[in-house]
């Protein structure tokens, strides 16, 4: 009787093993692999030594990028609203997404390739200052009359919003 249950017991974790995220397990549907390269701080830094030449397209949320900090220019555009938003990201220079790990910025980089933009790669903020890269600037989130943070909030702000050091828009 032992041997048949811990028989049935490997069969059962052998089964779980090979569907580890299946929704009717409970788990997540499991999402596409991302296409978009991860760059690496030494490509990533390459890049940045021609900020001309290049379009960083910032997908986070207004509090992650003053709370971790972000690059010295790049266009706002948090994830939720890039679909709605295609029309106002400038096609003439290709475009690096950021994120805080890369995964989001991923997800923003096959988007906009999708949408027909020269996609670079994606990076993640926090990730590349973990190894060993320097953030720029922390933008302070400016406070909404009832004393939140504005675009603090999962939804967004409804815009895209370019940033530059110094707090000049």
């Amino acid at each position: 009787m032992l041997k048949k249950f811990a028989v049935i017991a490997m069969l059962t974790t052998a089964a779980f093993a090979q569907n580890p995220a299946s929704p009717a397990a409970g788990g997540r549907p499991q999402r596409a692999p991302v296409r978009a390269k991860t760059l690496s701080n030494a490509e990533f830094d390459t890049y940045l030594a021609h900020p001309e030449q290049v379009l960083l397209v910032d997908v986070r949320r207004p509090d992650e990028v003053s709370t971790i900090g972000g690059f010295p220019v790049y266009l706002s555009v948090q994830i939720g609203d890039l679909k709605n938003h295609l029309g106002e990201i400038p096609r003439d220079r290709p475009i690096i997404t950021v994120s805080n790990h890369a995964a989001r910025a991923g997800i923003a980089a096959d988007t906009l390739s999708d949408a027909g933009f020269k996609v670079i790669g994606a990076i993640g903020a926090d990730t590349y200052q973990q190894a060993g890269g320097k953030l720029a600037v922390k933008i302070p989130v400016p406070a909404t009359p009832e004393g939140g943070a504005a675009g603090a909030h999962a939804g967004g702000t409804g815009s895209a919003a370019a940033h530059a050091p110094g707090g000049a828009n």
